[in-house]
């Protein structure tokens, strides 16, 4: 089992930042992905952001690309989403879940399939 917790959402107005962090525990060892997903009201649930474990290769959704970064720290074995730019319609729960998926998947966060999710971090964002 693996269990993962996020930390770091918070309250920012329109153009500011967040750094929010997952923190991995348990058995990582056959972890190949870590993707960020987010749920607004009246929204589904959206893939965000990617990275895979081995190697750190990224991907991220056309709503975000360019403004936000995911990235990980194998040391502390905790990866981190920075999001600059912030909209209002980034507003949402943000959440962290693992995949054991292979490597060469064109579409990580569409076709992996995440068996382990943590609680979620709330995200607000003021026009």
């Amino acid at each position: 089992q693996v269990h993962l917790v996020e930390s770091g959402g918070g309250s920012v107005q329109a153009g500011g930042s967040l750094r929010l962090s997952c923190a991995a525990s348990g058995y990582t060892y056959a972890i190949t992905f870590i993707g960020w997903f987010r749920q607004a009201p009246g929204k589904e649930r959206e893939g965000v952001a990617v990275i895979a474990t081995s190697g750190g290769n990224t991907y991220y959704s056309d709503s975000v690309k360019g403004r936000f970064t995911v990235s990980q720290d194998n040391a502390k074995n905790t990866v981190h989403l920075q999001m600059n730019s912030l909209k209002p319609g980034d507003a949402a729960i943000y959440y962290c879940a693992a995949a054991s998926c292979i490597l060469w998947v064109r579409d990580p966060l569409g076709q992996c399939k995440y068996n382990d999710w943590g609680q979620g971090t709330q995200v607000t964002v003021s026009s």
